[in-house]
């Protein structure tokens, strides 16, 4: 496998559209040596595996959004037919489908870099309702001190914000 093939490079690639943390399957087929065709190709011949909790079609908007804040998406523009995303479940699902080493290989390294960011996301409400009871205690407790409390909960909130994994897409309600 490629040296530069990491977890950190991995969680580049995962998205949350539709509320949902996915991979575009021309990523996916990046990653797995094969045309992006190939791949939609298989997962066709194997559309059973794959009900729409394990993968779905980007509408226009999504697609759009994406390649306007994925330069390495850019041709998706041109595309004829819009991307398909892959939960973590339908990635798992991709190295049966395709049935070679490098797929589970490198699926294996996929599955990993999503539980990463799972966990990341566990740690970071942690902390985040840990911060809006100090937040709650300093406002009741230290009235002088207010105004500097937040003044730092802002900032951690912003630094927050910045370490989330790349969202495209509209949330459902």
């Amino acid at each position: 496998m490629d040296n530069l093939l990491t977890i950190d490079v991995l969680t580049q690639k995962i998205f949350t559209i539709r509320n949902k943390r996915v991979m575009i399957d021309r990523d996916l087929a990046e990653l797995y040596g094969v045309h992006t065709k190939r791949l939609n190709e298989a997962v066709k011949r194997n559309i059973k595996r794959f009900p729409i909790d394990f993968m779905f079609q980007l509408t226009d908007e999504e697609q759009k959004e994406l390649v306007a804040n994925c330069d390495h998406l850019k041709k998706l523009k041109y595309s004829y037919q819009n991307a398909y995303a892959f939960t973590e479940h339908g990635v798992a699902m991709l190295s049966s489908v395709l049935n070679s080493e490098k797929a589970i290989e490198i699926n294996v390294q996929i599955i990993r870099a999503f539980i990463q960011l799972r966990q990341f996301a566990i740690e970071n409400k942690d902390i985040a309702n840990r911060l809006q009871d100090l937040e709650r205690y300093f406002i009741q407790h230290c009235k002088e001190n207010a105004q500097d409390m937040k003044e730092i909960y802002n900032a951690i909130n912003l630094l927050m914000d910045r370490t989330k994994p790349n969202q495209i897409g509209f949330k459902a309600d």
